[in-house]
């Protein structure tokens, strides 16, 4: 085991025996890793690895949260999210270092809602499905997004755009049957977002809440 890879996994006495990889392609790898414990036994883990994904939370300055209704293939269902993308064809993000994947964050907000903006924030990062996939997914908020471009989804992607007041948005998301980690995100930020609904409502900048939003989010 190498000092970068598995760290905590090292300090636990955990021991990679070997790794392989049945199974890759531009988007994910299929990873077995064997390992001894210090009791003895001798699991095989085997899980998709894949580069980060960024979630964008995207507030125009009217107050409103823009969701997307997407065709999931995999699930073969419709659901309600937030614009979102993997890095796996982007060169230089990196999870540990927000700022590197801004780009990423502009080119997936113009490709699934037409959307731009000079005004983004981080917001965390977090983890999904972690008994089958390790990836981590990076949240932000982008705020003044201004809906002036056509959106050019890939061919696969069926996707609905949806510009709603906040509080409308919110509720839409905590009622949905089916759920995504979307709303999740959306729900963990919902005091944040409705902030950003009253600053629009009463006419204050979103930009002016950014120092505070950064310390409270």
């Amino acid at each position: 085991m190498s000092n970068t890879d598995k760290p905590n996994a090292r300090c636990l006495g955990w021991e990679i025996q070997a790794t392989d990889y049945p199974y890759e392609n531009p988007w994910y790898r299929l990873r077995r890793d064997r390992l001894r414990l210090p009791n003895g036994t001798e699991p095989t883990f085997t899980y998709v690895t894949k580069s980060p994904a960024v979630f964008i939370l995207p507030i125009t300055a009217r107050g409103e949260l823009v969701l997307i209704r997407q065709y999931r293939y995999l699930v073969d269902t419709w659901l309600w999210e937030i614009p979102a993308g993997g890095s796996h064809d982007f060169e230089g993000g990196d999870a540990a270092h927000p700022d590197s994947m801004l780009d990423l964050v502009r080119r997936e907000l113009r490709e699934e809602i037409g959307g731009e903006t000079e005004h983004i924030l981080h917001l965390h990062n977090m983890f999904g499905a972690t008994g089958i996939l390790s990836m981590t997914f990076c949240v932000y908020l982008a705020l003044n997004v201004r809906l002036s471009l056509t959106n050019a989804p890939e061919a696969s992607e069926v996707i609905e755009v949806h510009a709603l007041p906040i509080p409308q948005a919110i509720d839409l998301m905590r009622g949905d049957d089916i759920d995504a980690l979307d709303g999740y995100i959306v729900l963990k930020h919902e005091k944040l977002l409705r902030t950003m609904h009253t600053c629009a409502m009463t006419g204050k900048s979103l930009l002016d809440e950014i120092e505070t939003l950064s310390v409270k989010c």
